[in-house]
């Protein structure tokens, strides 16, 4: 979610002259290559450190020295896009080869399928299942183990939103309006009977997407939607990040962190919330959690515990990886969603038309919110039920998760033990009522 999922947007100096923040993305850029020789002299130096042949290596002081230097190295690096890693499942006792698949794609997003390589048809029924991503800073990986939950009972796809400076200029913009046109395209390419799982973010645009085909009675719509943790009605329970929109006003997220792409990216001049700032919101939010998880990085160093290090390189290697989004999408989605709240309201627009979620009938729907939830508070989700009147009450459901926070909704041991069962039930029901809903119409 903009601002949410965003974190706290860093207060910035304005640049006067141009009415933004100016040329911050190529001092940033200048900053990290001049920090390049420095990085080098720490490897080199955790290398000597680390090396059996050297004394130094077995005494706390150059085991503290080696240590340092990883440390320093890791703070200071940019993160690219992780891998996947998802070479396998187990479907019905069977372990099952994965291919990775790009299945459509346009010049932002690509949608993967994560294709199980069956040595024959498993039983019963596999749903085929989009899970959306959220496009707010984190790459489509950060729902990994998302992923590899539904992966032993459903044939799931999944929205690899594009790193905006990785995009030339010549693509055109990506705005709200492109991303619900791009969910119609996905949801036209892969066909009927699909079931979206949208996860954070993307509720509100998945929500009018599906508004928008109900409306003119589009035969692609899925057979269900659930939306989890996402920023429906900001109005209800509002947390820290939603008053922060309401305080600063568009002005200023116009104004402070909108930035050019430098040279030599391939969307250079192309304006963009650059993912650094959005990791400065991130690690803002939690600072001295993610201190102490450094020192405890240099203490398990010392001390040579690898499984810890391991565990930590592994959440920071995801967490600190960011991309940028393009400035339209960002401030149109903030000024629409938690400054105006224009779809509870009833003034969210899809290209000049109005979006009018009472179209939906034919969907089923369900909501899932964290007890601890400090990004969506508890109801802004929930808000959707409010809105889809014409869903009938046999095809709604609403679940609240006790004991878990903002990421614990979508990841996590509570989410594989009780959300996502939920979540495949809900889906398994309602595509078989959704076939005997069709041949009725």
């Amino acid at each position: 979610m903009p601002i949410g999922e965003f974190g706290r947007p860093p207060e910035l100096p304005v640049d006067i002259s141009t009415g933004s923040a100016g040329p911050m993305y190529w001092m940033y850029e200048m900053g990290q290559a001049s920090l390049g020789p420095a990085r080098a002299m720490a490897d080199a130096a955790k290398l000597l450190f680390q090396n059996p042949l050297n004394p130094w290596s077995t005494t706390h002081v150059g085991k503290s020295i080696a240590a340092s230097c990883e440390v320093f190295e890791r703070t200071t690096r940019q993160y690219g896009k992780p891998e996947w890693r998802i070479e396998d499942t187990e479907v019905q006792g069977v372990r099952v080869p994965i291919e990775i698949k790009t299945v459509w794609h346009k010049p932002f997003c690509r949608v993967l399928r994560f294709e199980r390589k069956f040595a024959r048809p498993p039983r019963g029924l596999q749903p085929r299942l989009l899970i959306v991503a959220p496009m707010s800073g984190h790459y489509a990986t950060l729902l990994r183990g998302t992923v590899e939950a539904f992966l032993p009972t459903h044939d799931v796809y999944i929205t690899d939103w594009v790193d905006a400076r990785a995009v030339p200029l010549s693509e055109g913009r990506f705005d709200l309006d492109t991303y619900i046109d791009y969910l119609i395209e996905i949801m036209h390419a892969l066909g009927g009977g699909l079931n979206l799982v949208a996860v954070c973010q993307p509720s509100v645009p998945v929500l009018a997407a599906v508004a928008v085909m109900e409306a003119v009675r589009d035969p692609y719509v899925p057979s269900s939607m659930t939306l989890m943790g996402g920023p429906i009605d900001t109005r209800r329970n509002p947390t820290g990040v939603n008053e922060l929109a309401q305080q600063k006003g568009i002005d200023w997220f116009r104004n402070n962190v909108i930035s050019r792409v430098p040279f030599p990216h391939p969307g250079v001049t192309r304006d963009v919330y650059p993912g650094f700032l959005q990791l400065t919101g991130f690690v803002s939010m939690n600072l001295q959690r993610h201190v102490d998880a450094h020192k405890k990085l240099f203490e398990n160093l010392v001390k040579g515990d690898g499984d810890l290090v391991d565990k930590h390189v592994e959440f920071y290697d995801e967490y600190l990886a960011v991309m940028d989004l393009t400035a339209e999408f960002y401030l149109q989605t903030v000024d629409a969603v938690f400054i105006k709240h224009a779809l509870p309201k009833g003034e969210l627009t899809h290209r000049n038309k109005l979006v009018d979620p009472s179209k939906i009938h034919r969907v089923a729907l369900m909501t899932v919110e964290g007890e601890n939830d400090d990004i969506s508070g508890i109801g802004q989700t929930e808000a959707a039920h409010d809105l889809c009147t014409s869903i009938p009450d046999a095809r709604r459901v609403r679940y609240m998760q006790k004991g878990v926070g903002h990421y614990g909704v979508f990841n996590g041991s509570r989410f594989r033990a009780e959300i996502m069962p939920r979540i495949a039930d809900f889906i398994v029901s309602n595509s078989q009522t959704r076939l005997t809903f069709a041949a009725a119409e």
